[in-house]
């Protein structure tokens, strides 16, 4: 039930929503120590980002750009990878389901992973390249980014060997996670059996969405997208409360889900659930600097809770804690358990 706060919000403008309904630093804290507990099955598009840092003190004689004199250079998870790494992060156990090519991009991959050459949930396909993303970094803004991917469905034979792997690995885990980048790994044909798989065992599904993709999700437990994918998917504009709110009820029933939780960077993140109620959850950022890889934070926070008995409500509040930490660091990010603890309590004080 809605706190007598939550009541008085109703009752005032309609461009305004209820705020998520409070919930104690305790009973937060409670599911942090049961994270070791979760088992989350991360399925999607894994890459690998390049970062390139360095500085910029003239412009180019040969064109009008500027001349980035490195200094160095670092290598991070993304996509599903990142996923499966912030669950590991946040104290959780986790498995990964994806595609990289025969390259040396897909050995860093690993390698960054902490896996060896090989691993059963990672198919190698030779027909094309691990994706990778390559950013250029001068005084701690992006300068410019430069994609190595291919962007075409995997082939049928690929997607029987990712459910092969799938199948074997559904009766040890608590929750999935779809990772869809658009990068080939997320097909209809993947999550048609994906989601029959999972219904059978009562697993929930938490999808981290591209809009492309939305009519693939049809059934999951909690889509994730950004407001504007969600205005793109539902075909809506507005930017206020209850326009974020509508919109996300509109995806949801379209979509038959249970939740649909729209993260809006500053704004929080507004969750709108299948007996109708609406939550906006204010952010907890102290101070935004990047927000590479704040989705997969979330997601896989999100799943992580649920995998502990967290409700959709209580799972998408520690989601809102956990995605203010990272996008207080620049570059894609992990965030661990003792990191969300001290954010939980830090906003509590």
């Amino acid at each position: 039930m809605p706190s007598s706060s939550s009541k008085r919000t109703h009752r005032q403008s309609k461009s305004e929503a209820p705020s998520s309904p409070a919930i104690s630093p305790s009973s937060l804290e409670g599911f942090l120590r049961r994270f070791h507990r979760g088992q989350v099955l991360v399925i999607g598009d894994l890459m690998l980002d390049h970062y390139i840092w360095g500085a910029v003190s003239r412009i180019s004689p040969e064109a009008p750009v500027p001349i980035v004199h490195v200094e160095r250079e670092s290598l991070r998870l993304g996509g599903a990878a990142n996923v499966y790494n912030n669950v590991l992060s946040l104290g959780g156990k986790a498995d990964v389901c994806g595609v990289i090519g025969a390259d040396d991009t897909g050995k860093s991959l690993l390698k960054e992973l902490g896996m060896p050459r090989r691993h059963p949930g990672i198919i190698v396909d030779a027909s094309r390249p691990t994706t990778r993303k390559a950013r250029i970094v001068a005084h701690s803004q992006q300068v410019v980014r430069y994609d190595v991917e291919h962007r075409e469905d995997i082939s049928q034979p690929i997607t029987r060997r990712i459910l092969k792997q799938i199948e074997a690995r559904i009766h040890s885990i608590s929750c999935i996670v779809i990772s869809d980048y658009a990068k080939g790994v997320i097909t209809p044909s993947l999550m048609a059996q994906v989601g029959k798989l999972a219904r059978s065992r009562n697993i929930p599904i938490v999808i981290d969405p591209k809009v492309d993709h939305f009519l693939y999700y049809s059934g999951a437990t909690v889509i994730t997208p950004n407001h504007m994918e969600a205005q793109q998917a539902a075909g809506r504009t507005g930017h206020d409360h209850q326009a974020i709110h509508e919109i996300g009820h509109s995806l949801r029933e379209k979509l038959g889900c249970e939740a649909v939780l729209v993260t809006r960077g500053e704004q929080g993140m507004s969750l709108c659930e299948s007996n109708g109620s609406s939550w906006h959850i204010p952010t907890m950022a102290r101070q935004v600097y990047d927000v590479t890889g704040a989705g997969d934070t979330v997601v896989s926070t999100l799943a992580l809770a649920m995998s502990v008995g967290a409700s959709i409500t209580e799972a998408s509040i520690l989601a809102n804690y956990a995605a203010g930490v990272v996008v207080g660091q620049v570059g894609t990010a992990s965030i661990s358990k003792a990191q969300l603890k001290e954010a939980i309590q830090h906003a509590h004080e």
